[in-house]
């Protein structure tokens, strides 16, 4: 069976008045004493006095007056009753009639007690034991003195009002959590509520974030971070759907076609040229296929283990071996953070773009810029309009000038470096120059 709550708003009203209740309660039990204990000892105080008065003053002549005249401190009820229970001496008030047959206990001269009348209002009462006075020498005589016991500190009366107090505290108090945890919840369940509507067909909607600085929003922030990073890795998931089935039809069609024509017609057909043909269209399919498995890993993460690069070294590496003559103009020792086989692989695709298009020469530099590391690689080539410089970065992009794909290439190297660039929290454009294209890598310094 369970028992606890499932609200939280619930749970934690009901932890605030169980701690109020007790917070409250033991205090107002303390109080409760202290009021009745300190309201009847001074009562008794006076009745006691008004007894130890009257008593003395039957000790000594002349004989008291009758009826009693009541005491300085509003003691107006005393009696002085004799051992048969015949009230002898009375104030006007006290009348006729005995208070109370009780008596002090064997071996005892007083008693203190309360003492409730049948239909009538409580009374604290003193009782003293004279035994010579002078109007009974050889007998005893009892003196009573009371007071009526206040309506508050009638039994049960005074306890019944703190109890109303400590109730209606706890009631304030739990009706304090509830509005001020509400309230407090009241982001989270629109935080749920927008989570629940959002489905892996639109990733768009964020949940609401509070303008405050507290834990509540940090969740929003963090909620809504999640969410722009599983739409990202989504929209790249269908990006990768897209791009395969898009630029894989081709290189696919064409295998076939060629296999189809050589089993139709096998006499007829080259047999080499149509392996020749199929190894290069299977070629295509491998590298189309590397590149757009290499753009979903880098839509996650850079990946990779983190090491410190000098660019300096990683652009000669690049550079060596190239057919087309490579100027180098390398700073020594700006060193950046990142994944060195992902690093060398933009390096390689922007000097192979350069190298696709330049006439004569590439320009490769390296240096410092403040807290970046730049790396610029520049052709000679017929350079890049700049309404066109975005495109070139994205898949597959076929530019209507002299620097459109050339064939054999996949069209992923310039949008798998840009994605490089971005997964080591850098840059990658394409800047002005007094001829051909030139690319700008900015990566932050890894000290």
């Amino acid at each position: 069976m369970r028992l606890r709550p499932r609200s939280i708003r619930v749970r934690d009203t009901l932890i605030a008045t169980l701690v109020s209740l007790l917070a409250f309660g033991l205090p107002a039990a303390g109080i409760d004493l202290l009021i009745r204990e300190g309201a009847e000892e001074h009562h008794y105080r006076d009745i006691e006095y008004a007894a130890r008065r009257e008593a003395i003053d039957l000790r000594t002549p002349p004989p008291p007056r009758n009826p009693i005249p009541p005491d300085p401190n509003g003691v107006d009820l005393i009696q002085v009753v004799d051992s048969t229970g015949r009230v002898i001496y009375a104030t006007r008030r006290a009348g006729q009639i005995p208070i109370t047959s009780e008596r002090p206990p064997q071996g005892q001269l007083f008693r203190n007690f309360v003492h409730c009348r049948t239909g009538r209002s409580c009374l604290f009462v003193h009782v003293t034991r004279v035994s010579q006075t002078e109007i009974r020498p050889t007998g005893t005589v009892y003196v009573y003195a009371a007071k009526e016991v206040p309506t508050m500190l009638a039994p049960g009366v005074l306890e019944l009002m703190i109890l109303t107090v400590v109730l209606a505290l706890a009631g304030l108090s739990s009706w304090i959590t509830w509005r001020v945890v509400g309230r407090t919840l009241g982001p989270i369940d629109a935080i749920r509520r927008q989570l629940a509507e959002i489905t892996a067909s639109d990733l768009s909607r964020r949940v609401p974030e509070p303008g405050s600085e507290d834990e509540i929003a940090n969740l929003a922030r963090t909620a809504n971070a999640t969410l722009d990073r599983l739409e990202r890795s989504v929209n790249r998931q269908r990006q990768f759907t897209a791009d395969a089935s898009h630029e894989l039809r081709t290189p696919v069609a064409g295998l076939r076609a060629n296999l189809e024509d050589a089993l139709m017609h096998p006499g007829d057909a080259d047999l080499e040229g149509t392996l020749e043909a199929a190894l290069r269209d299977t070629e295509r399919l491998e590298a189309i296929i590397t590149d757009l498995l290499l753009l979903a890993r880098l839509g996650t993460s850079a990946g990779g283990t983190q090491e410190k690069i000098d660019l300096a070294g990683l652009a000669t590496d690049q550079a060596r071996g190239r057919r087309t003559e490579i100027h180098r103009n390398l700073v020594p020792g700006v060193t950046v953070v990142g994944v060195s086989m992902q690093l060398s692989r933009l390096l390689g695709n922007l000097l192979d773009n350069a190298e696709a298009h330049a006439e004569s020469r590439i320009d490769i530099e390296v240096r410092r810029e403040g807290d970046d590391a730049v790396v610029t690689v520049t052709d000679d080539g017929p350079g890049i309009a700049p309404k066109e410089r975005e495109q070139v970065f994205r898949r597959f992009t076929r530019l209507d000038t002299a620097r459109s794909r050339q064939a054999g290439g996949t069209g992923l190297g310039l949008a798998i470096a840009r994605d490089i660039a971005r997964a080591h929290g850098g840059t990658l454009t394409v800047e002005d120059s007094p001829k051909g294209a030139r690319f700008m890598l900015r990566l932050p310094l890894g000290g």
